[in-house]
């Protein structure tokens, strides 16, 4: 059985065509939709819903004339982010992405989202998440006239594909929009009605892999997360491995059967009753992106080209590595780089840094290397909290994400940070492989 997978990401839509029998994909498409827009909100994040959705389409067209035989459309994406619809069906706003920021910045003479929420709710909240930005927007008078409800963007696809006027939501996705009781499957409605929010605007919500309707004769699912999109993809239903995923972001995911309270870990719903524990760093491989941009200003200022730098920082780092397995430089004489960049969900205010420096190790290789440990140590320290709280052990890392497929460095220290091996899976695009796959259920 071959089906489609559609995922609508931060940067990129992929396509991909899956032989659900051999998990070859015979075809696929991944571009780049370029939707991101300015905003006079300060702390906004926002891309054109209507051109990312049109520009999916037109992704999925292009798969369905070229593989006539598909016989199902799974959807996946950005998660956390909400798109306001009107009464038909269409948006009537931008989509607020996850890496909005509205909920940590506090008004004149006033306090943020975030605090606002812990105080009036007890609820320990993350800018980004769907709900905190609509309840900033809706402070702020923002919240367009013709809202009737609110969803993700590929929940939005979703509808544009199958002509629905309200969303179907599936579990996992409506836990990124937060104020979401895992464990009973349900949003927080009393602690949102206490802060104002109309419970109209709220989706329906799906815990199974369900058939949102019918797009050119074919079946299309309600939209997994990229999170659970990309697990299955990549992991299936393995209990002994993590996915390791760093993109634009960083992310560690495990299988559970059951949904512990741990401190900084998200229980996420998955499918057939399980949950992903996840544990997310903001920064991620960002962190190795702006260290590429603060090597490219000095290339600049020094009079050479405005090139990339990622493959003279990847020579650097990698002789910084072998120095290092040589006995030269590296234990207590090491650079220590923290790259919370951009703060954690729990410390939104923290900062990175750079300790442990000495002569002898304040060097460029150095730091790349000391810039690609944080960006693992960040999602190990998630992890160590997850093996406390469960007792589980893993035999098998499976890395995800440019940031880590592109850097054999980075892939090498993750294999010695966890103790165990990390395999890449030959598909690139695991999100929109889990939906594709996830899709075959729906297809009978």
């Amino acid at each position: 059985m071959k089906t489609i997978g559609i995922d609508i990401g931060t940067t990129t839509i992929s396509g991909i065509v899956l032989d659900t029998e051999s998990m070859e994909t015979p075809d696929k498409i991944t571009i780049k939709h370029e939707c991101a827009m300015s905003s006079d909100i300060p702390g906004a994040m926002v891309q054109d819903a209507e051109l990312l959705v049109s520009k999916a389409v037109q992704v999925l067209d292009v798969l369905i004339a070229r593989c006539p035989d598909c016989r199902a459309v799974g959807l996946t994406g950005q998660m956390h982010g909400i798109v306001y619809t009107g009464a038909e069906g269409n948006a009537v706003s931008p989509l607020y992405t996850w890496q909005d920021r509205q909920g940590d910045i506090a008004p004149s003479g006033g306090i943020s989202m975030i605090r606002e929420i812990h105080e009036r709710t007890g609820r320990t909240e993350a800018s980004g998440y769907g709900l905190v930005t609509h309840l900033c927007l809706a402070r702020d008078g923002r919240v367009p006239s013709g809202a009737e409800q609110l969803c993700t963007v590929p929940d939005y696809l979703g509808m544009k594909l199958t002509g629905r006027k309200r969303p179907l939501m599936h579990a996992g996705m409506a836990a990124s929009l937060g104020f979401y009781l895992v464990r009973e499957g349900r949003f927080d409605y009393e602690a949102l009605k206490s802060l104002d929010m109309q419970e109209e605007l709220l989706p329906e919500i799906t815990e199974d892999i369900q058939c949102a309707g019918f797009y050119r004769g074919l079946p299309v699912t309600a939209a997994l997360g990229d999170n659970q999109a990309s697990f299955y993809g990549a992991v299936g239903e393995r209990t002994d491995a993590a996915l390791l995923n760093i993109g634009t972001g960083g992310q560690i995911s495990v299988l559970s059967d059951t949904a512990p309270h741990l401190p900084g870990i998200e229980v996420r719903p998955f499918m057939n009753g399980r949950y992903l524990l996840a544990g997310a760093s903001l920064c991620g491989g960002r962190a190795y992106a702006v260290l590429e941009r603060f090597f490219r200003e000095y290339m600049k200022a020094a009079g050479g080209t405005d090139a990339e730098q990622y493959d003279v920082m990847l020579r650097l780092s990698k002789k910084a590595l072998e120095k290092r397995k040589e006995g030269a430089g590296g234990g207590t004489d090491s650079l220590l780089v923290d790259t919370a960049f951009q703060g954690t969900r729990i410390q939104p205010d923290k900062a990175g840094s750079i300790r442990n420096i000495r002569e002898d190790s304040f060097l460029p290789g150095e730091l790349i290397l000391g810039v690609t440990e944080g960006i693992v140590d960040e999602l190990y320290e998630f992890w160590q909290i997850m093996k406390e709280g469960t007792g589980r052990q893993l035999t098998l890392l499976v890395g995800s994400g440019n940031g880590l497929r592109s850097n054999p460095v980075m892939q090498e220290i993750a294999e010695r940070r966890f103790g165990c091996p990390l395999i890449l899976p030959r598909c690139l695009e695991e999100a929109a492989a889990g939906a594709a796959l996830a899709a075959a259920g729906v297809s009978d």
